[in-house]
């Protein structure tokens, strides 16, 4: 299965989003600059909780901060939602090629999404010095993603140098 392959796909931006959360989305933008971009993100999140269109913009926003514990949380949110519409396991431990074959009938492009939130986190788990926890979540994408279509492997040889002479054997 190619992970790149969701041309005709509804992608997370694609959904409607309710107009007073997209209308506090567009002042987030405009505001990033002076700095009084978080209190439009935040009512639009409560506004539209489940959202990814607005998850992913608190995400950048917190990421872009170096607020990388505020970002981490919401990679989580991200995940716990994408899985429960893919009908995945929450725990992402307990994810395996069927259950990334099953989801990728529904909706590819949610599972890439999905996919990448779990390189975000474990990216986001290794600036913070769990390094134990990101290489778990890189290892484990590198094992449904064997084609390595979302660059974990790449992610994981910068952090575990020795591995690449593994691969390369």
């Amino acid at each position: 299965m190619d992970l790149m392959d969701f041309d005709g796909q509804e992608l997370y931006f694609d959904q409607p989003l309710d107009g007073r959360a997209e209308a506090l989305v567009a002042a987030a933008a405009e505001g990033y600059g002076a700095g009084s971009a978080e209190g439009p993100l935040l009512q639009a999140q409560v506004l539209a909780p489940e959202s990814l269109t607005v998850l992913v913009a608190l995400y950048r926003f917190y990421y872009y901060q170096h607020r990388l514990p505020e970002a981490l949380a919401v990679a989580e949110r991200a995940l716990d939602l994408t899985a429960r519409d893919l009908a995945l396991p929450r725990d992402w431990r307990l994810l395996t090629e069927l259950h990334v074959a099953r989801a990728a009938l529904v909706a590819m492009g949610l599972l890439r999404f999905h996919l990448l939130c779990l390189k975000a986190l474990a990216y986001l788990l290794l600036r913070l010095g769990r390094q134990d926890e990101g290489r778990a979540m890189l290892r484990k994408l590198l094992e449904l993603d064997t084609g390595n279509r979302l660059g974990a492997r790449q992610l994981l040889e910068v952090v575990d140098p020795e591995r690449r002479d593994e691969d390369a054997a």
